[in-house]
């Protein structure tokens, strides 16, 4: 079974500054690409940034510059640095984990269950 489980979430204030972590825990072969997804009230959930095995990464326009994702491929875990901290940045951090079972040809989606992240003086 496999397990996604965030971490780092809290009140911070405006221009401030958050880093997340989302571990992989569990029995599995791979791990593709690994994203940060976030949902804020009365929104849906929207892709923040996403990286691959090898280290290439992709991200929303309105994060460039101001996060950034990164991954540590041994501990099984990926890093979400946020600066400059913007009231619109509140909301539900998801992490997503593409595993790839033994066995399997194709990998599947597996979902934390989210740490909330506040914005606010």
């Amino acid at each position: 079974q496999v397990q996604v489980v965030e971490s780092g979430g809290g009140l911070v204030q405006p221009g401030g500054s958050q880093r997340l972590s989302c571990v992989v825990s569990g029995r599995f072969f791979s791990i593709f690409t690994m994203g940060w997804y976030r949902q804020a009230p009365g929104k849906q959930r929207e892709l923040v940034a996403a990286i691959n095995r090898g280290g290439s990464t992709s991200y929303a326009d309105s994060m460039k510059g101001r996060f950034t994702i990164s991954r540590d491929n041994a501990k099984n875990t990926a890093y979400l640095q946020m600066n400059k901290l913007e009231s619109e940045d509140t909301a539900v951090y998801y992490c997503n984990a593409q595993i790839l079972h033994s066995g399997s040809a194709s990998p599947v989606n597996y979902w934390g269950q989210g740490t909330q992240v506040t914005v606010s003086s």
